[in-house]
């Protein structure tokens, strides 16, 4: 047996409560070793970088399979293990590199070597059967890239970005006619329109999809949207609605006490942003098949097996780095690199923490959010107000403590690092992949949840904000037979990506008890490049 994966202490937050019962059942999943995912990354930044000749030739689900599914041997390495112990496994995903199967933690223990134990979430009180270490045969080595859920501490029910409690019902009415002049109170829209130059008129291409990703029982309105668009977008038919994914028992129950902030804004803002392109609300329910990752890993298989994914996932959660290994945190990065082979743009918000976190918490050194320092991927930051816009205080940003600075932002990076010098030196990676990417509105951002209108504030108002900008520039690619976008990053960090946002050079995100970093010209960690000027992007993607 061979150490595998190990952590030093139990998370903050979390307390031992001793071995687990031998007889309790634990469902595990195993990756298998990818045959060669380095050269998928070669791939991806070839089809994603405008100067390259491939631009824009993703790949299909078997060319990208190619790359991932796992070698012959591994295969049989793994299937003689899984035999001789008498387990039987499920694939779970659709190259074949997750694997499945249930076992007590009795026999758990002896096949990993290791002592699966009772831990309690403080705050909320949830159980879950974990371990600090474990081991695997010295013949899975090279084979066998990591045992789930193992030594990854999630808090349960995963960060909602913006919180409910931001959400502050009132009684005010705002028109599409008192809209662009209520910029400085709140956002609508047609402010968002007139902010960031969107254009009113209809996408025309049926082909291209927005999907929003909807997890932690988050229920999205039917009811709630006919009323936003009936206040909001006046220039739209109310009766202008969303279609329906579901995965893991997910479900989308239309009860007015059923109706989830979270997925109302999120749905509200590419319906209402994104002027008739079709959208797609998944919603994940809790029979996960990836465990402690709760539904993350397995709505990227669910989208990687279609035929057609949709052209832009946008996701307003996510949880801070240091709770998920740094294997799995790995392993579910190269899954969003899989998927922006087939030409999806993948958006997450920071968080809300400021250099804290996903949440403000009590900390010395800065904490990274997941899945932000992986590098395919954007990371959508949060600003505020107009004349200027400035950095929300909340936006979460810094470095990657597990992933390197990625080729196409080692110069902006770089700049950011020389002119920030010594300040909060060794509170942060000045290696790692920094974040976020970009940055949109993200607060009092007027929705309709419940019934009740109101301003909600947060890093997931931005994302489904820039993910409209990036649908709609996607259907007027179609529409001129050129390809979408897809991995957004080698882009938005060209000299044309760069001159085609706005600039954000003043605010700051505090938090661990300093004032975090501060907004400057050119890249930060704070809104990343800046807010979306759709005119000069659509300048910038050649048309």
């Amino acid at each position: 047996m061979r150490l595998h994966e190990h952590r030093d202490d139990v998370p903050d937050g979390f307390t031992n409560k001793g071995p687990a019962p031998g007889d309790t059942l634990l469902r595990l999943r195993i990756a298998l070793k990818q045959t060669d995912i380095t050269g998928l990354q070669d791939v991806l930044m070839d089809v994603s970088t405008p100067s390259s000749a491939n631009y824009g030739q993703h790949l299909s689900l078997e060319e990208v399979n190619r790359y991932v599914a796992p070698k012959p041997e591994t295969i049989a390495a793994v299937n003689e293990w899984l035999s001789a112990n008498g387990l039987i496994a499920t694939t779970l995903s659709p190259a074949g590199d997750w694997l499945g199967f249930q076992t007590t933690v009795s026999h758990a223990n002896d096949l990993f070597a290791t002592q699966f134990s009772n831990f309690v979430h403080d705050t909320s009180g949830t159980e879950s059967i974990r371990t600090l270490a474990y081991s695997i045969p010295a013949s899975l080595k090279g084979h066998l890239e990591l045992v789930h859920p193992t030594i990854t501490f999630s808090p349960p029910q995963r960060a909602v970005v913006s919180s409910p409690l931001k959400f502050k019902p009132t009684a005010k009415n705002l028109t599409s006619d008192a809209a662009p002049t209520s910029c400085n109170t709140a956002f609508t829209p047609i402010c968002l329109q007139e902010l960031y130059g969107i254009p009113t008129t209809r996408a025309t291409q049926s082909s291209n999809k927005l999907a929003v990703s909807g997890f932690i029982e988050q229920y999205a309105q039917q009811a709630d949207l006919k009323s936003f668009l009936t206040k909001y977008r006046t220039d739209l038919s109310s009766s202008t609605t969303f279609t329906l994914q579901t995965l893991d028992r997910g479900s989308n129950p239309q009860g007015v006490n059923q109706a989830g902030i979270e997925a109302n804004l999120d749905v509200q803002y590419t319906v209402g942003v994104a002027t008739g392109v079709p959208v797609t609300f998944i919603s994940v329910g809790d029979n996960f098949q990836d465990g402690d990752l709760e539904g993350f890993m397995d709505i990227i298989n669910f989208l990687l097996a279609e035929s057609a994914p949709p052209q832009v996932l946008t996701t307003s959660y996510g949880q801070n780095e240091n709770t998920i290994s740094r294997t799995l945190a790995n392993n579910l990065c190269n899954a969003y690199m899989q998927l922006g082979a087939r030409g999806t743009s993948i958006l997450f918000a920071s968080g809300d923490g400021g250099v804290a976190g996903s949440q403000s918490a009590r900390c010395t050194n800065f904490i990274p959010t997941f899945p932000s320092g992986c590098p395919f991927m954007t990371s959508v930051g949060a600003t505020q107000n107009v004349n200027p816009e400035t950095a929300a205080s909340f936006s979460s940003g810094g470095f990657s403590n597990y992933f390197v600075t990625p080729s196409y932002q080692t110069a902006a990076k770089d700049a950011f690092i020389a002119k920030l010098g010594g300040t909060n030196s060794g509170k942060f990676n000045t290696s790692g992949r920094g974040f976020p990417d970009v940055a949109a509105i993200g607060t009092d951002v007027m929705i309709v949840s419940g019934g009740q209108t109101g301003p909600v504030d947060g890093t997931s108002c931005s994302s489904p904000i820039f993910a409209s900008v990036v649908s709609l520039l996607n259907d007027r690619l179609i529409g001129a037979g050129k390809p979408v976008l897809g991995f957004l990053n080698p882009f938005l960090y060209s000299t044309a990506g760069k001159a085609a946002l706005n600039d954000i050079t003043s605010g700051s995100n505090p938090g661990c008890n300093t004032n975090g970093f501060t907004a400057t010209a050119g890249w930060d960690p704070v809104t990343g490049l800046g807010t979306p000027n759709y005119v000069k992007l659509l300048t910038a993607v050649g048309l």
